[in-house]
């Protein structure tokens, strides 16, 4: 099965080209959230040099969230529009449980940590165990606070490597616990999202839910705007005030 994947849920955007689990070509850069200028020249020139036309593709992948809200948005509107009209699987993803399968590649035996920064002294966040070449999660996606998560992983007693833009954040707390991961594993890559993306497809009876059409993203919290919204509204403010503030 062929699998053409991309990720623009933070600061780097990948797209990666796979048959099954092989990977064929993948692409990553870290410039900044700009994803709507580079993504589709990123995904044009890897299907050129390889020679793949957006017919051969068999499956579409994207990293669903959390993560940056536009990068998000970003990403599931790219892979609608490359999937449309294709009647292919479309298939989105934990951005965290991809970034873990990546790193889960070299990490054997050991707890693997995935960690984006959600700001307001937030982390993103879900732990998983590698167990001889298989990933399991130990914890669903959720916000939570890095010392209550730094508590949480020291309980466990066990190694651990982080992933994400929260790396260096978690550096910071020297952590005794904490591997340290290559610098070329760090980030979001494509190619987890299309391994984890074909395991999900695997391992699902009704794989009719896979359509371009009933892709949606997963944000964890209402964005930004809806949240000072609801905080006004709590303050008292009357609706045409908050109108007029948004």
């Amino acid at each position: 099965m062929k699998i053409l994947a991309i990720d623009t849920s933070a600061v780097v955007a990948s797209c990666a080209l796979c048959e099954d689990e092989t990977p064929i070509a993948v692409y990553s850069q870290k410039a900044g959230l700009n994803h709507s200028q580079t993504m589709l020249p990123m995904v044009k020139n890897l299907m050129d040099n390889t020679s793949t036309s957006i017919d051969d593709i068999d499956m579409f992948a994207v990293s669903a969230g959390p993560g940056s809200f536009t990068g998000i948005r970003i990403g599931i509107a790219t892979i609608k529009g490359l999937a449309f009209g294709k009647n292919k699987p479309c298939v989105g993803v934990s951005t965290l449980e991809a970034m873990a399968k990546t790193v889960s590649t070299f990490a054997t035996d050991a707890v693997i940590c995935p960690v984006m920064d959600a700001r307001r002294n937030q982390l993103y966040n879900a732990i998983f165990e590698v167990h001889g070449e298989t990933l399991v999660r130990l914890t669903e996606d959720r916000l939570i606070d890095a010392g209550e998560l730094a508590r949480e992983l020291d309980a466990m007693d066990k190694a651990v490597f982080f992933v994400g833009d929260g790396y260096d954040l978690i550096t910071k707390m020297n952590l005794p616990f904490q591997k340290p991961t290559p610098p070329a594993y760090r980030w979001q890559n494509a190619y987890g999202v299309a391994q984890t993306a074909l395991g999900l497809y695997n391992n699902m009876e009704d794989k009719s839910i896979f359509t371009d059409k009933l892709l949606r993203p997963e944000y964890l919290r209402a964005p930004q705007a809806e949240r000072e919204a609801a905080e006004r509204a709590a303050r008292g403010q009357r609706p045409q005030e908050i109108a007029r503030l948004s």
